[in-house]
This record gives structure tokens, sequence and C-alpha cells, in this order.
């Protein structure tokens, strides 16, 4: 259970790196606009943190998407 949680995160965290990187946007950006240091924002995106769901969807607004393509681990593994 515990392996499958972390998969899941992993994938979040994939999902939001290359949604980032989609858009052109830094990690520094991202990191003003939650509020925290680049420093935390890329271990969010290291799988590092946990975020709360309430991160989560500050994250799917700043990145412009549906919070269901961020913790998607199928696109995950497809991007891969």
């Amino acid at each position: 259970m515990k392996k499958m949680l972390n998969i899941r995160v992993k994938a979040v965290a994939v999902n939001i790196r290359n949604k980032r990187e989609k858009l052109n946007y830094t990690q520094e950006y991202l990191a003003a606009k939650l509020g925290i240091s680049q420093n935390a924002y890329s271990k969010i995106e290291l799988g590092y943190t946990k975020i709360t769901v309430e991160r989560l969807f500050q994250i799917a607004d700043i990145l412009e998407t549906d919070l269901m393509e961020l913790i998607n681990s199928e696109k995950a593994e497809a991007a891969a």
C-alpha cells in the first residue's frame, strides 16, 4: 500500500513538473506565486514533500489546469 502511494505521489510530482515546463514557468515563478522558497517548491516536484489538497488546488490554478490532470498517474507514465 505504501509503495503504491509513493508511486502516485511521484506521478503527481512528474505531472506538475511537466505542466510547468510546458508553460515555460520557472520553479522560482511557481514558488513566488505559492509564497514558498524555490527550494521548497523543488522538493514538491521531486516528490520529497507531501502536499495538501489545498496546495494541489493552488498549483493547478497557477498552472491553469484541471486538478485531475495533475493527479492522473497514467499521464505521468506516458510522459516517462
